[in-house]
């Protein structure tokens, strides 16, 4: 026999009951994260926003760390060891409330934290995981440059030996928590290829200006980095990766979070239209009773629900088994363009409202834009599909 459906009012923001896919653990982990959003950053964000930045950063980031936030999907060194459902979860969550505030989780966890838990020597883990788990220390990762974005292997950061010690010299660029960062992993040239080091902030030579005049991701620090003869002893190299191997798989664990966040974004900008619609009254009756409002609510209802289903679906199978390089870019692909498109859409419901910062949509909508950018753009992710599918390598 067929259980019989409770009859329940149906959930507007879940109409496919997708919340039912979810184990009790994993929705407190949700639970945890909109809590602590809700209290501690929703009611600022907008000003934030505006400002162009963060207020008290780093006690923003100890309190991140105590909620177990960061790093929380590594194991050890006082990492929380979450599953990666856990995490997306969190990452959703976060970007609900701001792109900018997931970034910082990100880059901090599935970046810094991934190199050097991954890659690093026994040293390096036990001197600096503890501290950035706990928010104690923040980190940042120098791989993109000023002439140097989609294609990492033409970096010119070199790195060169002086004894037992490594000369670095670059510059880095449109790096997240970089001017504020007690430690950067900073990927550079060498004889033996490309190599990660971990640099902390306060070696002479090293400085990090911050990058200003930004309309998107505003409540989010965004650096360059600057190396001018940085020299550091022989211990500071990553042990374990050569080549771009490395920051590959950093950037990947970073995308995976992305295909999760994006569609806290989305979920947020039209959670903002769907009240906005029943509120609004136009010639005599809520504007969400006309058939063109109704069109786009339900179109924006299909691409939030079909792009949660595929990290959910991402999530348990890297969960299982690991991901391949053309799943992430599946999800990072799919829902970053998705959400960019819901925001889009929130915003003609909104009206001229919908530039307004009293509504979330237009902040959402302008950090997207670098959401659909940033850890590979769209025209690389759409080539790595390309090549899964054809066996053919476009970009190269």
């Amino acid at each position: 026999m067929h259980a019989q459906h409770t009859g329940r009012p149906a959930d507007p923001l879940d109409l496919l009951e997708l919340d039912s896919l979810l184990t009790s653990d994993e929705r407190a982990v949700r639970g945890a994260v909109r809590t602590f959003c809700d209290r501690r950053v929703e009611p600022h964000i907008a000003e934030w926003f505006e400002q162009g930045e963060i207020e008290d950063i780093r006690g923003l980031a100890k309190e991140l760390g105590e909620l177990g936030l960061l790093g929380m999907h590594l194991e050890g060194y006082g990492c929380a060891g979450m599953s990666a459902v856990d995490y997306g979860l969190a990452c959703l969550e976060l970007e609900a409330t701001d792109s900018g505030l997931r970034s910082l989780v990100s880059v901090q966890g599935s970046l810094a934290m991934f190199a050097i838990h991954a890659f690093g020597s026994e040293e390096q883990k036990e001197e600096w995981l503890p501290r950035l788990a706990a928010g104690t220390a923040i980190g940042c990762f120098g791989l993109t440059e000023p002439d140097s974005g989609s294609d990492p292997g033409s970096m010119r950061t070199a790195a060169r030996r002086d004894g037992d010690d490594w000369i670095l010299d670059g510059r880095k660029m449109w790096i997240t928590n970089g001017s504020v960062a007690d430690v950067a992993v900073v990927w550079a040239r060498t004889a033996d290829g490309i190599r990660g080091f971990v640099v902390p902030t306060d070696t002479p030579g090293f400085s990090s200006p911050a990058i200003k005049h930004k309309m998107s991701l505003r409540a989010s620090v965004t650096s360059e980095l600057v190396l001018d003869s940085v020299r550091l002893p022989g211990t500071a190299v990553l042990p374990e990766v050569r080549g771009l191997k490395g920051p590959l798989s950093c950037l990947n664990e970073a995308r995976y979070g992305i295909a999760w966040g994006a569609m806290g974004a989305a979920r947020s900008a039209f959670r903002a239209a769907l009240a906005y619609a029943g509120d609004r009254v136009q010639f005599g009756r809520p504007i969400s009773s006309f058939q063109l409002t109704q069109a786009k609510l339900t179109d924006m209802a299909l691409e939030l629900a079909k792009g949660t289903l595929l990290a959910l679906h991402l999530g348990r199978t890297k969960d299982d088994r690991g991901l391949r390089p053309e799943q992430v870019s599946y999800g990072k692909l799919n829902n970053t363009r998705a959400a960019l498109e819901i925001c889009h859409t929130a915003r003609t419901i909104l009206g001229a409202n919908g530039i307004s910062l009293e509504y979330p949509v237009i902040r959402h909508s302008n950090n997207l834009e670098s959401i659909l950018t940033y850890e590979g753009t769209v025209e690389m992710h759409t080539l790595m599909i390309g090549q899964a599918l054809t066996g053919q390598a476009a970009f190269r």
